[in-house]
């Protein structure tokens, strides 16, 4: 799939989403198992119940695989940045960290999503946080302006991963730093599946082998990069998803294969300084 043909199937998904309501990781639609509420798989990621009664109706969808700004360790008055901001949960409650000495700025190049950001933050007390229409390859924020980057479940996403970490470490200040919670792998998917729209869109088909991500942080100039917690998904969360019928019938395979092939999926926090 062309990089242009990925970012128009990633808009499209994520517009329905924005629409529609849902979530889009994983098994099910989520990244922690079977279809249940947004609050719930937010809650199995690593988000507490008060974080959850803390931002605004609307502002979960239930999109990420973790919980980056409970690691990020803000502090008062830094400027935080989130890539693939969506409904803007993540925006919000980095804003309650870093008060209103601090700034927040969400970037999500799907307008739908822009709105629903925009019309979250109108139902609190926001002024610190602003949403930007752009893409992740190519950040609408200056050079050496921001603390801090954080992201959910967004950057398995682009077709130019390398391009997407040569933007964070421009942008981020000497001695700035990432929290990124993301979708990686622990084997190869089968060529199929990386080229499948629902695999895509779940953020599997876009998905890096856990060390070539690593990798590719280390070679946009990052150090001291690791993994901080990792998550795989429970296999047994894949017998009845829709995709596993997909991959079961493109190869032939029962359903113990399956649980296989899929198991290579798993939910990562990562960390490193510029």
């Amino acid at each position: 799939m062309k990089k242009d043909e990925t970012k128009k199937l990633v808009r499209e998904g994520y517009a329905r989403i924005a629409v529609q309501g849902g979530s889009c990781c994983g098994p099910s639609g989520s990244c922690c198992g079977p279809a249940v509420s947004a609050d719930d798989v937010s809650k199995k990621i690593g988000y507490t119940e008060d974080e959850l009664k803390d931002v605004p109706e609307g502002a979960n969808l239930g999109l990420g695989c973790g919980n980056p700004v409970a690691i990020a360790s803000l502090k008062e008055g830094e400027t935080v940045l989130d890539l693939g901001s969506g409904p803007g949960m993540d925006c919000f409650l980095a804003a309650g960290r870093v008060g209103k000495s601090g700034r927040v700025i969400g970037v999500d190049m799907t307008p739908e999503m822009l709105g629903k950001a925009r019309e979250n933050a109108g139902k609190g007390d926001y002024p610190n946080v602003e949403f930007r229409l752009g893409e992740i390859e190519n950040l609408p924020v200056a050079d050496n302006s921001v603390d801090v980057v954080i992201s959910n479940c967004v950057i398995n996403l682009s077709p130019d991963k390398e391009r997407v970490f040569d933007e964070i470490f421009r942008v981020l200040r000497s001695g700035g730093r990432i929290m990124v919670s993301d979708v990686v792998l622990s084997k190869e998917l089968p060529e199929f599946l990386k080229n499948s729209d629902a695999g895509y869109i779940g953020c599997i088909s876009g998905a890096m082998l856990k060390k070539d991500y690593l990798e590719i942080i280390s070679s946009a100039g990052f150090q001291d990069v690791e993994i901080v917690d990792e998550i795989a998904i429970p296999a047994d969360t894949w017998v009845s998803d829709p995709l596993a019928a997909e991959v079961a019938e493109k190869l032939k395979i029962s359903s113990a294969e399956v649980k296989d092939v899929l198991g290579s999926v798993v939910s990562v926090k990562v960390k490193g300084t510029k």
